[in-house]
Formats: structure tokens, C-alpha cells, sequence
């Protein structure tokens, strides 16, 4: 997000530093925002050595990803985006809102068709590239074999999420390429299917130059198995309190921002596979078993 205003807001008090947050990168030498808490549902972290040696898990896992990458590219969905400044009183004081299909043209080619988007009312930054980028790409965070070579990777240990055992590592990325965008944080990884299941840390580089910035809240995103095959993206939630070092005319200023991402109606040629959510009644002719660790709704 890009500043747009320059009188200060208080910072919220109380945040607690998420997991990843011990994590640092050259390219982000400094924390540009105060962190949201690591959910619930994270059982106590096993530390010991697998039995199966790191670097053939990652090297497993990172095959799996790009097998669900070539899937996923042949799917269909909705995704509806919301961006919100939240202000003292933990109340919506602005909103950026909006629903993109992501389809095929008539000639094959993936798109996204823009089918709702009020007027945004954000006061206090405006939504840049990066952050677009974000929504699009970063969130729905995809560690394939042919990018692991980008990353440094080191395994932590491994812990439940809910009832999925998974490993879990350390992701960095080598260096930074400009106009690109990295993960600085963590991955759960199931122990069965070895894939991504869990997403926790924050996009980078943040432009922190006074009067150039450009900063980001931390996030977290979680997959579900909707084919009894594949994890896919469903829900992002990021949150953090922005720091503004202002400059060039523009005062030092603190925004509390919070994005929500729902990635729904997932679909591939023609077989409609839907999230649940809410109190709405499963699908009777759905024979595939479900499986997801749990959210916040």
C-alpha cells in the first residue's frame, strides 16, 4: 500500500509477532509494520530430525507443487478481495473491494474478467501494483521445483495443524530480482501428500524509501483438498499496523490494514467443485472426502 494522507494515527496496541517473524532478508533489513498473531489450531512444534532427510522432502514437495501448478492452471474461480483501513476502535473506516472470475477465453487463454468493483473508500493508501500483485500471485503461494532455486529453505521441525501433521519450513528468498515478489516465511507441508497446506509470512521487498513507500501487512493463507487430490487456495486473511516513516512533505503515520482474500467455485472443464462455507448444505453428489485445517470463517 502507497500513503496517501498525512496526518498520524495511533498504532494499535497488544499485537502479537507471528511465527515467521524471526525470519530476515538482506533485501528487509528492517520491519515496516507490527504483525498479527499466529492462529489457533498449531499444536507444539517437534524439533527432532525426520526420518526422511530434508532435502529429499523439499525436493518431494517441490514436485508435487508443480504438479498442482499444471492443475491448477487448467481450473477456474472466483476470487473476492477485500482491503480494509480499520481504525481505532477496530471499526472499517475504508474498503477496497473486488470479485474477479478467473476463466478462459473462447481461444484457451486465462484471464480475469472483473465482474464487481465499487468505488474504493480508502482515506489513507492507495492499492499500488505490489499489491495487486499480491493478491494474484503472492498470497496463493506456489513453491514450484522449477522456482526452489530462488529460495533458501530450512527445515524446522514438524507440527500439527489440527488434525494434519506436516513439516515445516523456513523460506527466504536468495536475493531479489527487481519487479519481483518473494516469500520471507513459513510453510506447513502434509506429511502424506507433501504439499503446501499453510502459508504464514509477508511479500517482499517493501519500499521503504520516505516519500516512495510502498508496505504490506504479514499474511496467512490456507489451502483445502477439494479434489481428494490437490490443496488449492481458499482463504488469506493479512493484518498488520503499517508503519510511515513519511517524508517529501508527508507526516510519519501508522494505518492498520487488513486484506481478506476467499478463493471460491473452483472449476475444470465443466466439473464444479465448490467451497463450503457458512451454513450452506454440502453438495450430495460430492463423493470426495474433504479435508482442511480449520479457519477462521
Amino acid at each position: 500500500m502507497t500513503q496517501i494522507k498525512s496526518w498520524s494515527a495511533a498504532m494499535l496496541a497488544g499485537m502479537l509477532m507471528i511465527g515467521a517473524s524471526s525470519v530476515r532478508c538482506a533485501a528487509q533489513e528492517k520491519d515496516s509494520f507490527t504483525p498479527m498473531a499466529l492462529d489457533a489450531g498449531f499444536g507444539p512444534m517437534d524439533i527432532t530430525a525426520p526420518t526422511t532427510p530434508a532435502d529429499e522432502i523439499i525436493k518431494k514437495f517441490a514436485a508435487r507443487e508443480s504438479e498442482f501448478q499444471q492443475a491448477l492452471n487448467h481450473y477456474t474461480y472466483r476470487r473476492v478481495a477485500r482491503v480494509q483501513e480499520v481504525d481505532d476502535d477496530n471499526k472499517v473506516s475504508g474498503e477496497y473491494y473486488q470479485v474477479d472470475d478467473v476463466i478462459f477465453t473462447d481461444d484457451g487463454r486465462r484471464t480475469e474478467h472483473t465482474i464487481f468493483a465499487p468505488e474504493s473508500s480508502l482515506k489513507q493508501v492507495i492499492m499500488s501494483p505490489s499489491d495487486m500483485q499480491d493478491i494474484q500471485k503472492g498470497y496463493p503461494f506456489v513453491l514450484t521445483a522449477e522456482e526452489i532455486g530462488q529460495y533458501d529453505i530450512k527445515y524446522v521441525g514438524r507440527q500439527k495443524v489440527d488434525d494434519i501433521s506436516c513439516y515445516v519450513f523456513e523460506v527466504s528468498p536468495k536475493q531479489i530480482v527487481k519487479g519481483h515478489r518473494y516469500l520471507l516465511g513459513r510453510i506447513w507441508v502434509d506429511a502424506d501428500e507433501l504439499q503446501i497446506v499453510v502459508t504464514n509470512g509477508r511479500m517482499v521487498p517493501d519500499d521503504t524509501r520516505k516519500g516512495s513507500e510502498d508496505l504490506h501487512p504479514p499474511f496467512m493463507t490456507w489451502r483445502q483438498q477439494i479434489d481428494g487430490h490437490y490443496w488449492f487456495p481458499v482463504y488469506t486473511r493479512a493484518e498488520g499496523i503499517l508503519h510511515f516513516a513519511g517524508g517529501h512533505g508527508a507526516m510519519a503515520q501508522d494505518v492498520h490494514i487488513r486484506d481478506i482474500i476467499k478463493y471460491t467455485d473452483y472449476k475444470r472443464f465443466g466439473s464444479t467443485i465448490r467451497i463450503i462455507s457458512g451454513g450452506e448444505a454440502p453438495d450430495p453428489n460430492q463423493n470426495q472426502q474433504q479435508q482442511q485445517p480449520k479457519k477462521p470463517q
